[in-house]
């Protein structure tokens, strides 16, 4: 950027507290009207950026990208995440090929309030791991499956394991997004009522994003209900 400008003797004014992402925007907006120097109206990195968001400029915002290792969550929650493809990448720990005996399951809200149902839920989960042991370590012997090699056979077996995981199984992902699409995934996804782990996720997510680019991630508020907390758009 700086042989750039050199070369067309332009100059570009920034302060040095803000991120590489929000710089990368600010300069990707700015290409668009060659806005430096003597026409660089407005000074700094956090106003530029304010006036982008305002006037719906989201495209340049898909300059910037954070990549997340998220750990913890359930297979559920992954389901619904890996459903925005538009600018976002996954990549996710594999049923198949990791053995998931030791696997916890994520214990759904509300359980606590009703000691009856928690009980019959911790009762199916001992039961789900059983089974998913017994499939783990079945004997393929006396099958079509005795004439897969060693790995081909641990394959199988964890296959036939894991078919009986729940969506409560947590997970880990590592999960690469643009700047654009982490804030819409906030803004659709981050105030669904009777969704609460979502809400947690969008949460934790957005607040770890303001942390490190708070002029990218401007705009929303934690707001609490009944429920708990959420984050929504601010509606000022």
């Amino acid at each position: 950027m700086s042989e750039f400008l050199s070369d067309r003797n332009m100059s570009w004014a920034h302060g040095d507290d803000v991120s590489d992402p929000e710089l990368v925007v600010e300069a990707a907006g700015r290409v668009c009207y060659m806005s430096f120097g003597d026409k660089q109206y407005r000074k700094t990195t956090q106003e530029y950026i304010s006036n982008i968001l305002h006037q719906g400029h989201d495209s340049v915002l898909e300059h910037a990208s954070f990549t997340i290792l998220v750990d913890g969550l359930t297979r559920a929650l992954s389901h619904q995440l890996v459903r925005h493809r538009i600018g976002f990448a996954y990549s996710q720990l594999s049923q198949q090929y990791h053995d998931e005996s030791d696997a916890e399951f994520a214990q759904p809200s509300g359980l606590d309030e009703n000691p009856e149902l928690k009980e019959q839920w911790l009762q199916w989960c001992a039961a789900t791991r059983s089974m998913h042991d017994s499939l783990r370590n079945a004997n393929l012997k006396g099958s079509a499956f005795v004439h897969l090699n060693a790995k081909e056979q641990q394959r199988h077996s964890r296959s036939m394991a894991r078919s009986v995981l729940p969506n409560a199984t947590c997970t880990t992902i590592m999960i690469t997004g643009n700047a654009r699409a982490w804030r819409h995934l906030i803004s659709v996804r981050g105030d669904i009522a009777g969704d609460i782990e979502m809400r947690e996720y969008c949460i934790s997510i957005y607040q770890l994003l303001l942390s490190v680019s708070p002029s990218l991630f401007s705009g929303f508020e934690i707001s609490e209900d009944a429920l708990g907390r959420y984050v929504r758009v601010n509606s000022q």
